[in-house]
């Protein structure tokens, strides 16, 4: 098998395991807890507490109105996935962390976006918090992968420096 087309075997697990967990994880939130539920996991740390997010990351324009906030919440997701498929094909195969980290981001947008299609909103449930004085914005599998994803991709881009930096 060329390792071109390694890197495509490597992105389709990756999405199938993210979207399969992503959306397995929403599915159990949705039959087991009612929208503002909470369940305390750690307490005063963390909780699975199911919240609709009408918004993008920590709810930004959530309030915004539906006729704009609707189609852009899909169209951007589709745009984006188009540019990092089109970036994943571009890839030498030497580039598996960056493969790799494009393949979280896609998987993580795809899974958000099921969301969006279904219900009109994302699930978030993955309640981190410092006792009540601070609440990081709920979240769900597929912000945590797109998060991880980015990630990758900035520490790439620092080591892909140095690494330029070096052979010169």
């Amino acid at each position: 098998m060329s390792s071109s087309r390694s890197k495509y075997f490597l992105l389709a697990g990756i999405f199938a395991v993210v979207v399969i967990i992503d959306q397995w994880t929403k599915h159990l939130i949705l039959i087991n807890f009612r929208w503002g539920e909470s369940l305390a996991v750690i307490p005063n740390f963390f909780s699975l507490t199911y919240v609709r997010n009408s918004g993008a990351a920590f709810g930004l324009l959530h309030s915004a109105p539906a006729a704009f906030r609707d189609p852009f919440f899909i169209a951007v997701p589709i745009i984006a996935m188009g540019a990092i498929f089109y970036l994943f094909s571009r890839l030498k195969p030497s580039q598996k962390w960056v493969a790799v980290a494009l393949s979280l981001i896609l998987s993580g947008a795809f899974g958000n976006l099921v969301d969006r299609l279904r219900f009109g909103y994302v699930v978030d449930f993955l309640d981190v918090h410092w006792k009540d004085f601070y609440h990081w914005p709920a979240f769900n599998v597929a912000d945590a992968c797109i998060v991880v994803g980015v990630t990758m991709m900035f520490i790439d881009s620092f080591t892909a420096g140095k690494k330029a930096a070096q052979a010169n």
